[in-house]
């Protein structure tokens, strides 16, 4: 009788958890059994397991063989198990050392002659080792960039089954062919990265080169949309930009996520989590290091935008823009149940997904920008003129997007049409991104000040009991703000967002607190209702 034991990593959304991949031979008829709620992914890793060793050059052992994963009541799936397995049971056959194996952690796929082969979720695997104290993995080569982002834990990155079998029996290490050499690409090839590039350097860039961003001075015109995309980088505030086809809607919205100050080291890793279990990594970049940008058709269902899926959830749009800019262009065009959806993430931060194999809770703090046409021909906001839609059309089209979600969006700006004079160049370019990226960080570091020692980072983070008792406003800023709440034009949650936009925009003037301008400035942001209001942040107007 043998046994043996490895370790290896179960996902749960973006979270690991350990698991204990035991094996057992006993004398008797050969078979193999696994137990341990794996899916149907796993039950099938039996086949894969077997034929790996022998064309690996070792020895299957002609036993009864049972594989249990520990603990059984944490549903387990993919094929990320195959290499624990493969290890626990030559351990039990005693050609490798079981005190050898016993705290290694193994998270690859096997290929039927023995190659490894790269897996998803490879960073959140090996953070939830680490956090369990255990200080050496062992993952596919090219995956070795990824797991070696975590600190304290030594990594070996393997080619092939023979190759660990070698290291663990202390023989010579067989030369195998790279995995991605040329004519033979490898299908994950696109979401997986470059042996050691980047080990312990700086961030990636992982949303492009800046020198290739879309500049925010390629907008003609639209000065009121790029002053208010201003304030929403600096605060973190959700937009809603209505306006005629054509106008630029989506072009402020794709240069909004180069305003935002690259990510930092916490960040990054949250965000590498999310695309690594996704499986949408960029190839030779291991670190996201720049906001990510996604834009989801308006054809999207609810388990592509919150997060869902067979078996454990998998992430959606929401939690593939944690900690950037999700952009749901011609917005009225969307379910109105995958819209309401949104409540939840836009104000908790994160998305709590509920299925029979579980409960899983995704990651979700993200600024969301809403674009949409103000009716079905795109044409009613000049004055009428070309517009055929029936009022009650109208109406019913704009009702698509419902007051409580347009309750959470922070700032509302009608993008008027192009000029002549502006899109021919006749009254010059406006501000480049670089520039206003700039104004941004400044008024983040002031906020950052400002909220030294509290959970927050934003101003569109803090509650509004906090900002009014804590950071109040200047004397009397607020009277405009009051009288459009009793009026019925503000709730009470809309003029909590309309503080948390003053303080922005004083963050943005220099100003140590509010005051009844930038109070005006937030109103008109919010309201879309013209105050004779000016924000003066070095940008055309």
């Amino acid at each position: 009788m043998g046994f043996a034991r490895a370790c290896s990593v179960a996902l749960v959304g973006v979270e690991g958890v350990l698991v204990e991949v035991q094996a057992d031979l006993e004398p008797g008829v050969a078979a193999f059994t696994l137990v341990g709620l794996p899916d149907k992914t796993l039950v099938e890793s039996r086949d894969r397991v077997r034929a790996a060793v022998v064309n690996s050059g070792a020895q299957w052992p002609q036993k009864k063989l049972t594989v249990g994963l520990s603990p059984a009541s944490v549903p387990k799936a993919g094929a990320h198990f195959d290499l624990a397995v493969a290890v626990a049971v030559l351990g039990a056959a005693e050609v490798v050392d079981p005190g050898a194996i016993a705290d290694l952690v193994l998270i690859g796929e096997l290929g039927l002659d023995g190659r490894v082969r790269p897996v998803r979720g490879i960073l959140p695997a090996v953070l939830a080792a680490a956090e369990a104290g255990y200080r050496q993995v062992v993952v596919p080569e090219q995956c070795a960039g990824e797991a070696g982002l975590v600190p304290d834990v030594a990594v070996l990155g393997v080619r092939s089954l023979r190759q660990l079998i070698a290291v663990l029996t202390d023989a010579v290490v067989p030369e195998e062919e790279p995995p991605d050499r040329p004519g033979r690409p490898d299908p994950m090839r696109a979401g997986l990265v470059v042996p050691g590039a980047g080990l312990g350097t700086g961030l990636a860039r992982g949303g492009g080169d800046a020198a290739d961003a879309p500049d925010l001075a390629d907008v003609a015109g639209q000065y009121g949309a790029r002053r208010a995309l201003e304030v929403a980088a600096s605060g973190g505030h959700h937009l809603f930009l209505s306006g005629p086809p054509g106008a630029g809607k989506t072009m402020l919205a794709e240069r909004l996520p180069w305003l935002l100050p690259p990510l930092d080291r916490q960040d990054s890793l949250e965000v590498t989590a999310v695309h690594s279990v996704a499986g949408i990594l960029p190839p030779g970049e291991p670190l996201v290091g720049r906001p990510p940008y996604c834009a989801p058709h308006h054809s999207a269902t609810m388990q592509s935008l919150v997060g869902g899926g067979a078996g454990i959830p998998r992430p959606g749009a929401v939690s593939l823009a944690h900690r950037g800019v999700l952009f749901l262009d011609e917005a009225a065009e969307f379910s109105g149940k995958v819209l309401d959806a949104l409540r939840q993430p836009l104000e908790a931060g994160h998305v709590v997904i509920a299925r029979a194999a579980g409960v899983v809770r995704l990651p979700a703090r993200f600024l969301m920008v809403l674009a949409a046409n103000p009716c079905p021909c795109g044409r009613h906001t000049l004055h009428g003129a070309g517009c055929e839609c029936p009022a009650a059309v109208i109406r019913r089209y704009q009702a698509r997007l419902s007051g409580p979600l347009l309750d959470r969006v922070d700032l509302r700006v009608e993008v008027e049409p192009v000029t002549r004079s502006d899109l021919l160049g006749q009254g010059g370019r406006g501000e480049s991104s670089a520039t206003v990226a700039a104004r941004v960080r400044e008024a983040r570091d002031r906020a950052a000040v400002r909220f030294a020692d509290t959970p927050w980072r934003l101003n569109s983070e803090v509650p509004g009991h906090e900002l009014r008792t804590r950071w109040p406003a200047a004397p009397g800023a607020l009277a405009g703000a009051e009288r459009d709440m009793e009026r019925g034009l503000l709730t009470a949650r809309g003029l909590d967002r309309v503080l948390r936009v003053a303080w922005t925009v004083a963050d943005l003037r220099g100003h140590d607190r509010p005051g009844a301008l930038d109070v005006a400035v937030a109103l008109e942001l919010r309201t879309g209702i013209a105050r004779g209001a000016a924000m003066d942040t070095g940008a055309r107007r």
